[in-house]
């Protein structure tokens, strides 16, 4: 039989032991603490952030969790801060919610501000979170790594990542390598990543624009279709076009074969005369304007739908050439003043351009009294900027001409003295009208000699009988002017 006094003994054992169990309880859930109450606000908190999780600065534990409450739409955490501690915190003291592992429940970690201020953390004050881009950045990563690795097999995510340890077991310095040049890779896209996206918003708009022309490629296939089907049922006629295509090329072939020297050599032949058509080319268009601009001339000078239906046009002498020299007047192409745009001529006497005259091989008569002299420009011809500043004018062998002064011989006979009465005279020019009679009769070998005397500067007599038989018709009914 137990006595009572090992019945008390034991009773005060079990004592003792049941209230140090209650004083280690009591000491673990912070009776015995007399802690700082501080909060911290903070927009979520997750599932992993329970009561008494710790409160850390720089991996020191400075207090603990005491009560986490939540409104809705923010959350309060109260903190039991060490007394002992505060003095080294700052007032301005930022807290981030870590995870202690990938798995593990969250702590609270505080962060000591860059410029931290003189005020110490006191009881009752409100931590704020830290919502620097970094810290942001970290969360969002955690809360989006969480549910992925929830869903993730135990098994399999340790099967995968034995086959990664393995596959990575001695390649450290590669794969260091390749993250390395994989950094370099991207530091060099960054500058473009401007341009990457505008040539995204360009290809929005050009989905758009696309968009927009939808119906109209639609109907553009519509239409195709129809042509294929048309092409489908003319194809035997198509085929003979083929055919006869081929016969063509078979043909024009052959002709190349037999010909290809020729053509060749044609176009060789062929090149001086196409640069020199390519140099005058400015003028083409000059030429054609004044042959319809002479239109209304030939109707003048024929005057159809009249009464006077014929040719009516004015003769005017000039100073003689001279008769052909042979080694003297041999025919030559010795003109290279470049193209020119002359007006076309009325009849005022002048006989050469003002650039002088043309370089035919022939040697020029002497210029007429008020021969223009000069650059072309000054009297109205087009010279394409080809004129170099030289003329011809020294051809005339009559150097005396070439001033420009008179140079046809005084008349020597008068129309009067021909028994022509003239119908006016103003001291220079005498102009006239008689009856010729029959042709090739006296009179008129009268009156051609007077005028081809009065040309040539000589006597009448000397003029020969058969010139009236070549000049008469050309003079017969026409108005002749003498100067």
């Amino acid at each position: 039989m137990r006595s009572p006094k090992r019945v008390l003994q034991g009773l005060a054992f079990v004592t003792v032991i049941v209230v140090l169990l209650g004083l280690a309880v009591a000491q673990y859930v912070g009776v015995f603490s007399s802690g700082v109450p501080v909060t911290l606000n903070v927009a979520r908190v997750g599932t992993q952030m329970q009561e008494r999780s710790d409160v850390k600065v720089n991996g020191l534990i400075v207090g603990q969790v005491d009560q986490v409450v939540s409104n809705g739409t923010n959350t309060s955490i109260e903190m039991s801060m060490d007394p002992q501690f505060l003095d080294q915190i700052p007032e301005n003291v930022t807290a981030q919610l870590l995870p202690k592992t990938l798995f593990g429940e969250k702590f609270v970690s505080l962060v000591p501000p860059a410029a931290p201020s003189t005020a110490r953390l006191a009881a009752g004050d409100v931590i704020p979170e830290d919502r620097s881009q970094a810290a942001l950045e970290v969360e969002r990563v955690l809360d989006e790594l969480l549910p992925l690795l929830q869903t993730v097999r135990p098994q399999d995510l340790a099967t995968t990542l034995g086959s990664l340890s393995q596959a990575l077991q001695g390649r450290g310095n590669q794969l260091g390598e390749t993250l390395t040049q994989l950094n370099t890779l991207v530091e060099g896209l960054n500058p473009a990543v401007p341009d990457l996206q505008e040539d995204i918003r360009q290809l929005a708009t050009f989905s758009d624009n696309l968009n927009q022309a939808a119906p109209d490629l639609l109907d553009a296939l519509d239409n195709l279709t129809v042509t294929s089907r048309t092409i489908v049922e003319k194809r035997e006629g198509l085929r003979n076009l083929y055919r006869s295509i081929t016969g063509a090329s078979d043909d024009l072939r052959s002709f190349l074969d037999a010909n290809g020297e020729n053509i060749i050599g044609l176009s060789a032949a062929s090149r001086p005369t196409l640069e020199t058509l390519a140099r005058y080319s400015p003028e083409f268009p000059c030429l054609t304007r004044q042959l319809v601009e002479l239109i209304p001339k030939i109707n003048d000078a024929v005057r159809p739908g009249t009464d006077r239906v014929g040719f009516n046009f004015t003769v005017e002498i000039v100073a003689s050439k001279g008769k052909y020299l042979p080694n003297q007047d041999e025919p030559e192409y010795g003109e290279d003043r470049g193209p020119r745009c002359y007006p076309i001529p009325v009849p005022t006497g002048t006989q050469y351009p003002p650039d002088g005259p043309f370089r035919d091989g022939s040697v020029p008569g002497p210029a007429p009294a008020g021969q223009p002299m000069g650059n072309p420009e000054d009297f109205g011809v087009d010279t394409f900027g080809t004129y170099d500043g030289t003329d011809s004018f020294g051809l005339i062998q009559d150097q005396s001409a070439q001033n420009g002064a008179g140079v046809l011989p005084p008349l020597t006979t008068t129309l009067g003295q021909a028994g022509i009465q003239p119908s006016s005279y103003d001291g220079t020019h005498q102009s006239g009208s008689v009856d010729m009679g029959v042709a090739n009769s006296a009179g008129e070998q009268d009156v051609v000699a007077q005028l081809l005397a009065a040309h040539q500067g000589g006597s009448p007599q000397a003029v020969p009988a058969w010139s009236s038989t070549m000049v008469g018709p050309l003079l017969r009914g026409t108005e002749v002017t003498l100067t």
